[in-house]
Parts: C-alpha cells; structure tokens; sequence
C-alpha cells in the first residue's frame, strides 16, 4: 500500500521527518480530543464557540501534518518488522496501521463537513469563517460518524501505546526505538 518510491528495500529507520510528524501528530490529536470534550459539558455560548474554533484550527494542523505524511510515507516508506515476528503479531501491526490512516483521514473530513454545516460560524485560527447550518441532516449524519471515528481512534491509540509497551518491555526487539529516537539511525 505504501511502498517507497526510491527503492524497493525497507529503510533501516524511519525519515527524520517522520518521526517528528508522528509525534506532532499524536500530541495535536490528543490535545484536540482533550478540547472537544468540553462540547459536552455545560458552558457559556461564547466559550462553546472559541471551543469549537480552537477544535477546528488544530484540525485543520493536523490535516495539513497528515497530507506531509502520507506524502512522506509515500516517498521513504517504512522499516520492516523485526525477523521472527509472529504472523498475528505481523497482520495485527499492518491492520492497526491501515486503521490510523483511515481513521484519521475518515475524522478529519468528517470534521470538516460537521464544521461546513455548524449552525454557528466556526473561525479557524481567528481569521476564516465558515459554518452556514443549512442541512441538519449532513450535519447531524457527519457529527455521528465525527463521534464514532473518534471513540474507534482512541481505541486504536490505547492498543498502539500498549503494544508499544510490550515491545519495549517485554520483546526488547527494538520497534520502540525506531519511533522514540529522533536521529536517523546507524545504516
């Protein structure tokens, strides 16, 4: 699926790049969970607006950080899976994988099509406008799947950050290292 374009062999490590995306990514996502949770909860209309504009801008961040890598990903690929990785273990990481980039890409239009179809004007950044509310259908439609592809988000992190765990603790195979270490590694 996502085969680099240089070569045919595996790197040895993630690009550079890549590892700071991740991370960037995974630290904007969690603080945009974070912040949408207090749609829920009871707040002042105003404070419910910046809210749902603050969600918006770092969406949108995060759309342009998982465009850079689909396009990086594209281009360097990945390292292969340790040697004498179980079959399960192998298609469970692949699956997993595949799940990240659809689910985020599946959030990320949902978010934007909710956004388009708010009923209150939503502004990315403090500098855009957008948000009209004239299909509450599609909005609510969108906002259900918004919803659904966040809570199966968070499913997927919870089993990526323990199976990172037990490579880390328990196989010591070294998978952990090539996302935690920022320098490229040794050829």
């Amino acid at each position: 699926m996502f085969k680099p374009m240089s070569s045919q062999t595996p790197p040895v490590d993630f690009a550079v790049s890549q590892k700071i995306i991740h991370w960037l990514m995974a630290f904007l996502i969690m603080v945009d969970l974070i912040v949408a949770q207090k749609f829920g909860g009871a707040m002042e209309l105003a404070d419910r607006a910046q809210s749902r504009s603050d969600h918006a801008s770092v969406g949108l961040v995060v759309l342009g950080l998982f465009l850079l890598r689909l396009y990086l990903r594209r281009r360097h690929g990945a390292p292969a899976l340790p040697e004498g990785m179980s079959h399960w273990q192998a298609m469970l990481a692949k699956l997993t994988h595949i799940g990240f980039y659809l689910l985020i890409g599946l959030l990320l239009l949902s978010g934007l099509a909710t956004g388009l179809e708010a009923d209150s004007p939503i502004r990315p950044f403090g500098v855009f406008t957008f948000g009209n509310g004239m299909n509450d259908g599609f909005f609510a439609l969108n906002r259900r799947i918004h919803h659904a592809a966040t809570l199966m988000l968070g499913a997927l992190i919870a089993l990526h950050i323990l199976a990172g765990f037990w490579h880390l603790f328990i196989l010591r195979d070294g998978v952990m290292r090539r996302m935690a270490r920022f320098w490229a590694s040794e050829k």
